[in-house]
C-alpha cells in the first residue's frame, strides 16, 4: 500500500510540474507600463523573474541626449541609460498567477519598493509597490505587448 501511494504521488508529480512551470512562466514577456511610457521585458534567471526597461515613449531629454538614471542613489549608477535597466528584481512564483518577494526601482524618484505581481484573468498585470506592507502602496496595470 505505501508503494501504490508513493508511486501515484511520483507520477502525479511527473504530470503536475510541467503544468507549474508554464503557468510560473506565464508573467515572461514583454508588458506596457501605465499609460504605455516604457516596455518592460520580463525574463526568468535562475529560478527568479527579473525585468528591464527595453522602450520608452520619450527615449531622450530635451537637448536630445539619452535619459539617464539620474535620480539613482548611488552615484556612480547615474550616468547608466534607463533602457536596459532592470527595475523589476528577484521574484519568486507562489503559484495561483501571483509573484511576490521582489522589488521594483522607480527611476522618476531612485527609490527601490517592494513588490508583488498578479496575473489577472484579461490577461494584464497587476503590479503593485509598496513600503513595509503591501496597504501602503501604489498598483499599476501593465498591459501585454
Amino acid at each position: 500500500m505505501r508503494q501504490l501511494f508513493f508511486g501515484v504521488l511520483f507520477v502525479s508529480m511527473i504530470i503536475a510540474g510541467p503544468a507549474l512551470a508554464a503557468e510560473a512562466d506565464a508573467v515572461i514577456g514583454e508588458w506596457y507600463t501605465k499609460d504605455s511610457k516604457a516596455l518592460v521585458q520580463v525574463y526568468k534567471q535562475g529560478d527568479v523573474y527579473n525585468g528591464k526597461i527595453v522602450w520608452l515613449k520619450d527615449p531622450k531629454n530635451e537637448d536630445g541626449s539619452a535619459k539617464l538614471d539620474t535620480h539613482n542613489p548611488d552615484e556612480t549608477q547615474r550616468s547608466q541609460p534607463i533602457i536596459g535597466l532592470n527595475i523589476i528584481n528577484g521574484f519568486s512564483y507562489k503559484g495561483g498567477n501571483k509573484w511576490a518577494d521582489g522589488t521594483i526601482y522607480d527611476p522618476d524618484n531612485g527609490k527601490t519598493y517592494k513588490c508583488k505581481m498578479n496575473l489577472n484573468d484579461d490577461g494584464t498585470l497587476k503590479v503593485r509597490g509598496f513600503i513595509g506592507v503591501a496597504l501602503l502602496g501604489r498598483t499599476q496595470v501593465w498591459t501585454r505587448k
